[in-house]
């Protein structure tokens, strides 16, 4: 039984011929005609309709290349029950650390240096996997600028009170300070 068959209970009949097997020929010579003028109009109307979804899908879809020796984010992308990268769950982060490329295998793979706790990991990974790491160095702060201690926290002391605001509830006040902290940048005042 043909899938049409099924839930129609009768066979399938072809708009170019309403006759079944060994009856006479074509009932209409123009038939033929206006079914392949039907398909054309078909084929027309798929082809404009294809090039307008590539016309907008290529307004936000770039292209990517790496080269060796450039920094990249690996996507991590997480699938039921599996573990990837020792990330797990919905609030695991989308991009791992920054890895470095050490050479191109294909035209859409990169072979990528990783730590060593990730040696059971292949090291070869697709374009569409990674994105590409913009490190700013002049944001890079040094640990003994900081003066971070042994127990990884450091000693935050306020430089500067920028404004004060004072915020008025329906029972209290509450006062708002903009502080500049030492070893912070402009946009991380509080």
């Amino acid at each position: 039984m043909t899938p049409y068959e099924t839930p129609y209970g009768r066979r399938y009949r072809s708009t170019i011929g309403w006759f079944e097997v060994g009856e006479a020929g074509l009932l209409v010579p123009n038939l033929v005609n206006q079914a392949m003028e039907k398909v054309k109009v078909i084929q027309e109307r798929l082809k404009t309709t294809q090039s307008h979804q590539n016309s907008c899908t290529d307004v936000w879809r770039k292209e990517l290349e790496f080269e060796v020796d450039d920094c990249v984010y690996l996507k991590v992308s997480p699938i039921n029950g599996v573990m990837r990268f020792g990330k797990k769950g919905k609030l695991s982060t989308r991009y791992n650390d920054p890895y470095r490329i050490s050479k191109r295998v294909g035209n859409v793979t990169y072979e990528l240096e990783l730590p060593q706790e990730l040696a059971t990991v292949h090291p070869v990974f697709h374009i569409s996997m990674s994105k590409k790491c913009m490190s700013d160095p002049s944001l890079i702060i040094l640990t003994e600028d900081i003066g971070i201690k042994d127990s990884l926290s450091c000693e935050e002391i306020p430089v500067q009170i920028l404004d004060c605001q004072v915020h008025k509830l329906r029972i209290k006040e509450v006062a708002s300070l903009k502080v500049i902290w030492r070893n912070k940048f402009v946009e991380e005042y509080t």
